[in-house]
C-alpha cells in the first residue's frame, strides 16, 4: 500500500529544468535496494551534494535552500521523468516527501510509476506553469493546494484546473499499488484457482 491523499497543500520549489531523467532524479549508484525506504536522501544526488557520500551539500542548489527544505510540490520543466523506466526515481521523490510535480509534460513510464507511488503528476501549459513558477519565486514560503477530487492546483488567488486519468487519480486517492489493484480481484482469483482442482 502506498501513501494515500485526496487534497494536499504544501511549499512548492521551483526546478524549472528541462529533460530532467531517471539518472539525475536519482543516480544509478543508489538503486542497490529493492526496498522502497531510504532513497530521498540521495534525490538529486550529485546537484545535492559536492562529494559523493553526501556529507558536503551544494549551497546553489535550490533544495538546500532554507525555504524549500520541506517542499512537497516541485515545480519542473518539459519532459521531466524521461530516460530509464526504473521505478528508483518516484521512490526516491515520495521518500524526500514529494506528493505532487507540476510541469507542462512528463515521460509516460513515468507517469504510471509515480501514481504508483502517491505522487500526482500535473501537466499544465507552459503559460500556467510559468505563472505558478513567478508565484512561488516571488513570495517565499509559497504554498501551492492540490484537491484530486476537483482536479485543480491552488497558487494564491488563482485556479488551474488539470486532467489526470481516474484510474491513475483512483490510485492516489487509495494508495493502490500494482498488489493491491490484483487483490481487489482475490475472490475472483481464488474461484478460478478451485476450478482447476
Amino acid at each position: 500500500m502506498s501513501r494515500s491523499w485526496r487534497q494536499h497543500k504544501g511549499v512548492a520549489v521551483p526546478l524549472y529544468r528541462k529533460d530532467i531523467d531517471t539518472d539525475q532524479i536519482l543516480p544509478k549508484q543508489f538503486m542497490k535496494k529493492v526496498e522502497r525506504s531510504g532513497f530521498g536522501k540521495h534525490l538529486f544526488h550529485n546537484w545535492r551534494y559536492l562529494d559523493e557520500e553526501g556529507e558536503k551539500e551544494n549551497p546553489d542548489f535550490v533544495l538546500n535552500e532554507s525555504r524549500y527544505r520541506n517542499a512537497s510540490v516541485l515545480i519542473a520543466g518539459e519532459n521531466f521523468g524521461c530516460g530509464s523506466s526504473r521505478e528508483h526515481a518516484p521512490w526516491s521523490l515520495a521518500d524526500f516527501g514529494f506528493h505532487a510535480i507540476v510541469a507542462p509534460s512528463f515521460a509516460d513510464i513515468f507517469f504510471g510509476n509515480c501514481a504508483k507511488n502517491g505522487i500526482a503528476l500535473i501537466k499544465l501549459s507552459f503559460q500556467e506553469v510559468e505563472e505558478i513558477l513567478r508565484y512561488v519565486t516571488d513570495n517565499e514560503g509559497a504554498e501551492l493546494g492540490i484537491d484530486l477530487e476537483t482536479l485543480v492546483v491552488f497558487a494564491g488567488d488563482k485556479e488551474y484546473h488539470f486532467t489526470l486519468s481516474e484510474s491513475l487519480a483512483d490510485r492516489i486517492r487509495n494508495g493502490w499499488d500494482d498488489i493491491d489493484l490484483t487483490m481487489k480481484f482475490l475472490s475472483k482469483i481464488e474461484k478460478f484457482e478451485s476450478s482447476l482442482f
